[in-house]
């Protein structure tokens, strides 16, 4: 495999780690996230139906072919993650400097997670089945993906921040971006409108928070797994390089 001297040889170990932490996620999808899915199905089939309608739902699949396809589409979507980490890694070598790149890049994807996950999870939490208006997809949606991007931002002006602080001692400068993200982030939180979609009734809390959480820990595996896999990768390829280059 190319070496980590190269973006060729990160972008093939992004592509290769975001095929694990894909597939991981899809897993977790599979023995944890369905588990709340499938009660808050039975939810949606209890309710009276309307006059006019069914409980056919248009389903074209079964839901053991949409598992099925949930992993698959796990596995893609950790293939694109995976190249775009590894092109955030090419580009922030000038963080965290002196440390290891496994740490850089575990590092850099728990920055991921907060930004891309965690963030958006706080103030948009993910709903089951039997929650949510279809009316109102496109605009939880923009204002879901607004969210990442502004997470995205601070992310960036954080890392901006502590190269500009480099002058002052390690606790001072963490502290001081700690606070200045801290600050940034409550702000994007009142900024933001909340959710315009109502839990029904009907809907247990506990089929509510556990589809929740599980749904956190899916994108968590995703993107952490994505860090611990991927420094995995670059880490000892890295310290090879090293060792070769003084007597070439």
């Amino acid at each position: 495999m190319a070496n980590t001297s190269s973006y060729r040889g990160l972008l093939l170990r992004g592509v290769g780690a975001g095929a694990v932490s894909g597939l991981l996620a899809g897993l977790v999808g599979v023995l944890v996230v369905e588990v709340p899915i499938r009660a808050a199905l039975a939810v949606e089939e209890a309710r009276p139906v309307e006059p006019g309608a069914g409980h056919d739902h248009g389903e074209v699949f079964s839901r053991g072919t949409q598992v099925v396809g949930g992993v698959l589409a796990a596995v893609l979507v950790g293939l694109a993650v995976g190249a775009l980490f590894a092109t955030a890694y090419a580009g922030a070598r000038r963080w965290f400097p002196g440390k290891a790149p496994f740490t850089r890049a575990v590092a850099l994807s728990v920055a991921a997670f907060g930004a891309a996950a965690l963030l958006p999870a706080v103030k948009y939490p993910a709903n089951p089945p039997a929650v949510g208006d279809p009316d109102t997809v496109e605009y939880r949606t923009v204002l879901y993906l607004g969210l990442i991007a502004a997470g995205l931002l601070v992310a960036l002006g954080a890392s901006h921040l502590a190269s500009r602080l480099g002058h002052l001692s390690s606790p001072v400068r963490a502290t001081a971006v700690a606070l200045a993200v801290v600050a940034a982030v409550v702000v994007l939180l009142v900024a933001f409108p909340a959710t315009p979609d109502a839990v029904p009734a009907d809907v247990p809390a506990s089929v509510l928070w556990e589809f929740r959480l599980a749904s956190l820990a899916e994108t968590a595996t995703l993107w952490l797994g994505l860090g611990v896999v991927f420094g995995l990768l670059v880490d000892p390829a890295t310290r090879r390089v090293r060792q070769v280059a003084p007597a070439v």
